[in-house]
């Protein structure tokens, strides 16, 4: 499920693809996560979670930028995953995403993962 961009001066800047690989709801941002797109990230982590799905993976792999909005919707996530038994696990964050994490302190609350086969092999 490719969940496009909202409003035209975001155009191409976030796509979100989500899929089920076992026990796991992979979903994968592409672009820039900001205050403009998080909604796209937002919607799609809040219908898994809805459906039951509380392990929820994030590839971040195509993930160009992320800023506190971003990280906010990714703790939001978070925090909703490990009430209903789960977590949010990310994987393959590209250094300047990582960054964002490292600075603020986040990676300490998330399971990272260096690569998307890794998170889904745990």
């Amino acid at each position: 499920m490719d969940r496009g961009t909202v409003g035209s001066a975001n155009q191409g800047r976030l796509s979100v693809g989500v899929r089920t690989e076992g026990r796991s709801e992979v979903v994968t941002p592409v672009g820039e996560l900001d205050h403009h797109t998080a909604d796209l990230l937002r919607e799609p982590l809040e219908a898994a979670l809805e459906k039951g799905r509380s392990r929820l993976v994030v590839d971040c792999s195509q993930l160009a930028f992320c800023d506190s909005t971003g990280l906010n919707v990714l703790l939001g996530a978070r925090l909703k995953a490990e009430a209903a038994g789960g977590g949010v696990h990310l994987a393959g964050m590209q250094p300047v995403v990582a960054r964002v994490f490292e600075i603020t302190g986040a990676e300490a609350v998330f399971t990272v993962h260096d690569t998307l086969e890794a998170a889904l092999s745990e």
